[in-house]
Parts: C-alpha cells; structure tokens; sequence
C-alpha cells in the first residue's frame, strides 16, 4: 500500500479520505487555503501545507502548487476527493508526467467522459441506452430550434463541459429556446471554459438513479448496485438513498449490467458512477458518467458494507478488486441528507461562526462533517458543511431514524436548510416513495 498520499481537497471530503487512510496506515498530507487554516481536517493530517489564497483558484485549483507540494512531501499518490480537480484532466496528466499515482481513472477517459457529447456517442457505440438528442454541438440558437423541433419539445439546453446544473435549462417552445441559448453559452464559457451547448429530449417526471462500479486494471468490473438521487434543488441533489423503492429485480439486473458494460466499453479504472434518468415506465437512460468519488458514496457503503475510499487505493496501488459481483449483496436501506450553511427561505449560502453545533449519536447514525463547533463557514466555497446518513432494516424504519435524528441535530450561529430536510423526509409523498425530479418545486407544496 501507498506509504504517504496528498489529499487535493478539502472540508468533509478529506476528512473522509484521511479515516482510511489512518486505519491503513496510511500518511496524509492536506492542502489548504489561508481561508481555511483553523479548519478541522488542516489539523487531522499528518502534514499540511498552506497552498494558496482563500479563492479557489488560488489555491485548490493551482495544479502547479499542488504538484510541488506532493513532490516536496514525497507524496506517492494523490486523492482528488470530488469536485474542485477531481474531473480534471489536465491534472491527472500533471501527476503522471511528474510519476504521482492519481487516485482515479486515466486522464484519457476523464477527458472523453468530462464530455456529454463525447459520452453519448461513447454510450450509443457500446448499445447503452441514451435519452434522444443532438450527438454534435448546436453552433447558434437558429440551428438549437431546428434540432428542437425534430426532437420535439419540451427539451433540455446543456453545457457540453457542465455539471452541477449550471448551463442547463428546460425550454418548451422556440421563443424559450431563443431567449435561453445565448445566456446558457455565456455561463457554461464562464464557468467551464467551453460555451459547446446540446440538446436532449426531456424526460417527463424522471427518476434521478445512479449505478456504483468499481473496476481494476486486470479487466474486472463490478457494481454495488443503485443509489436513488432524485431529490434535488435547481439540479443539485439534496437527499439519496439506497436502494432505490421504484426498481423491480430484473430493472435493477439490467441497470447494473449496463453500467458495467458501460465501464468497460471505456477502459476505465477505479470507483465511478453511470447515471440514469428513469422514466414512469422504468425505461432508463444513460445521463452521464462521473469519474470519481461521489458525495453521496456512503450509503452504499452502509448497504454493501465496503470502504470505497479503501477499495479505490487498492485499485490504484495495483490490486485486484477484493471482491466479485456474486459477492455484492445489500443489507437493510440507507438514506444520506446534505446539511448547507444556507438561508432556508431564499436558499442563499450563511457564511459565519458556528456558535453551537451538536449533531445525533446512536446506533445506525453515520456523520461526515466538514466543520466543528467554533469554525467559521466562509462565503469561498460550497455551503455544505455535512451530510447525516442513516441506516436501518427497512425504508420505513431508516425514514423515522432521519426524522429523529434532524429533530436533535443544532446549529447554531448561522443559518441551515435542516428545516427544509425534516419537511422532505417527513412528507407524505416522500414516505411513499414518490420521489420523481419535480419533488421540492412540485410535489411539496401539494397538501
């Protein structure tokens, strides 16, 4: 096993990698921005070294100074967590040039997959299903209405390099498409560096659903089955749980046969996730592919009982998987929330101190904290300062073990959204599994 590794990442996430590493025995070395110098996972590593400014181009985007940092401290390899360079090729072809063992797959397929035009055409050759659209870029907003009108409306407007929602809007007619094109252009050039904009069908009513695999260097690839993520605000996932209530047995056999092939079909290599918009119909379609670790892992850990942070070093390190798809079955169900520093009423992040913070113990409770009692949230990053996880028996029982355990969760000194989650997880609809896309803006206001 690796002997020391650099952690590219920070708050929750770090704090995460550096718990299997310590358990492993493995030295960690954290980077961190003058913005977040008192934060708790600066003192948890082994080693840390300041990396740059409090903006997130100063220091946790500065590919350069991260490199000289790993060099320096004789890191071996790099954990990128997710997020900030986690899906970065340029980065992951830094660390090998340089002889630094990057935490994930090769720069090759981050590239392709870092693509939504290049992924579906990726998808399409290896027979998975994709949701109807344009397989080039839609170069203005006149040639955007005519591939539109062939689709057939409602559609979606996407950034080619998106993530996260930004660049992305539904559109239902073409005025809508002409007044949204240019300013979806300008946000995905802001944000991405690539204004590249496409088009997809939009699929009414969608389940948001997500396959976890897993693959070594000797051809083998698995997965640990689905991750339900269709409660979400303005495209970003608030609550995930597993294993999904709406899959039948033989959706769920060719899902998970699909994203294995999917993984194949590419070469790929470490923890990664093939996602899926499903239909009312339990029709599925390939969304996208994300290649790294992702925020909501936990829950499969708690339902397969395996460390993916372990699993994704080993894998690195040149091992085999430790196991084989025959040995992946699921215990009970587990269901994560994202906590954020942020006004309930306008959903604008809360930066300040945390006068107060006192989270639930008991028996099936599970906490990755990005912060402590005393800390300051700062307004740099993003506001998610933890995620609570659950996991019980049934759906039933872990559902009335959230709501227990967000009722004793405090946060005091800024504000959360832990009212808005108890009013997700205490709701009729939710408690019955109907939990489509449309929950938070649609579904909850119904009585």
């Amino acid at each position: 096993m690796f002997k020391k590794i650099l952690i590219a990442n920070r708050g929750e996430i770090a704090l995460r990698v550096m718990r299997t590493c310590k358990r492993l025995g493995v030295q960690t070395v954290a980077i961190y921005s003058e913005a977040d110098a008192e934060a708790p996972f600066v003192s948890e590593a082994d080693e840390a070294h300041l990396v740059g400014g409090p903006r997130v181009n100063e220091s946790y985007l500065n590919i350069e100074k991260i490199i000289e940092i790993a060099k320096q401290t004789g890191a071996e390899a790099i954990h990128p967590g997710y997020g900030l360079l986690s899906e970065n090729a340029t980065f992951a072809k830094r660390c090998e040039e340089e002889g630094i063992t990057f935490i994930g797959p090769s720069p090759e397929v981050i590239e392709r997959m870092g693509s939504k035009i290049e992924s579906r055409r990726a998808m399409q050759a290896a027979n998975i299903p994709v949701i109807p659209g344009t397989d080039a870029p839609v170069e203005n907003e006149v040639e955007a209405i005519r591939k539109a009108n062939e689709i057939g409306y409602p559609v979606m407007l996407k950034a080619s390099a998106g993530g996260g929602g930004i660049g992305m809007q539904l559109v239902r007619n073409d005025d809508a498409l002409k007044r949204a094109f240019a300013g979806n252009q300008q946000r995905a050039k802001s944000f991405f560096g690539d204004g590249t904009m496409y088009i997809e069908k939009y699929i009414e009513n969608p389940r948001h659903i997500e396959i976890q695999i897993l693959a070594d260097e000797f051809g083998n690839t698995i997965h640990l089955m689905e991750r339900e993520c269709s409660i979400q605000r303005r495209h970003q996932k608030v609550l995930e749980e597993a294993p999904s209530v709406f899959l039948d047995v033989e959706t769920r056999r060719k899902m998970g046969k699909d994203a294995v092939q999917a993984a194949k079909s590419i070469g790929y290599k470490n923890a990664g996730t093939i996602e899926f918009l499903v239909d009312e119909n339990k029709n599925y379609y390939f969304l996208e592919m994300n290649t790294r670790l992702q925020v909501e892992h936990p829950i499969t850990e708690e339902i397969i009982g395996l460390d993916l942070v372990e699993e994704q070093l080993k894998i690195a390190y040149g091992e085999k998987l430790s196991i084989q798809q025959g040995d992946v079955k699921h215990n009970g169900h587990a269901i994560e929330v994202r906590i954020y520093a942020e006004d309930p009423n306008t959903f604008f992040p809360s930066p300040g101190k945390i006068t107060t913070f006192q989270v639930p113990k008991g028996d099936g409770i599970r906490h990755e904290l990005a912060v402590a009692e005393g800390v300051t949230v700062t307004p740099f990053y993003d506001p998610m300062i933890a995620k609570l996880i659950v996991h019980a028996e049934t759906r039933d029982k872990a559902i009335r073990k959230l709501q227990i355990a967000l009722q004793d969760y405090v946060v005091e000194g800024i504000k959360t959204n832990i009212l808005t989650l108890q009013k997700i997880v205490g709701h009729r609809a939710f408690e019955q599994g109907i939990t489509t896309t449309d929950f938070i803006e649609t579904i909850m206001k119904r009585k």
